[in-house]
């Protein structure tokens, strides 16, 4: 039985059903993900023949082909936020794991593209957490 998963954009414009298993879960450090996302790396999930349904706000999605590299991106044109993406030459949908509304059973399972990782993110693991806004 395929899992169903809700979620949204920022402003809540945008609202969206993945109706499959995600079976890949990665960090993506490529330069484009860090031009997209402003952070250090995308954390995308994968599912291979799932469907992907626009609840409501279809008609606020835009659609981003960098040219000659096959990177695109759909995103919020309200707040920007990156949304799904189904690639009908690959038989997968591609989910920004922040943008659902539903937990993941699955954990990540790799870093990619790290060559192109930003020279401050080596240290990430070794500074000050706090669960909250620093004080």
């Amino acid at each position: 039985m395929d899992t169903t998963h809700n979620g949204s954009c920022l402003c809540g414009a945008v609202t969206f059903k993945v109706t499959g298993d995600f079976k890949k879960f990665f960090f993506c450090h490529c330069s484009r993900c860090q031009k997209t996302s402003g952070t250090a790396h995308c954390a995308n999930l994968f599912a291979p023949n799932a469907s992907l349904e626009w609840l409501t706000g279809e008609d606020k999605i835009s659609f981003y082909n960098h040219p000659d590299t096959g990177f695109s991106r759909n995103f919020c044109s309200i707040c920007s936020s990156i949304m799904p993406r189904s690639s009908e030459a690959n038989n997968v949908v591609m989910v920004p794991a922040g943008s659902l509304d539903t937990a993941v059973e699955l954990s990540p399972q790799a870093h990619i593209f790290t060559d192109s990782k930003g020279n401050w993110d080596s240290i990430l693991n070794d500074i000050h957490v706090f669960e909250e806004g620093p004080h």
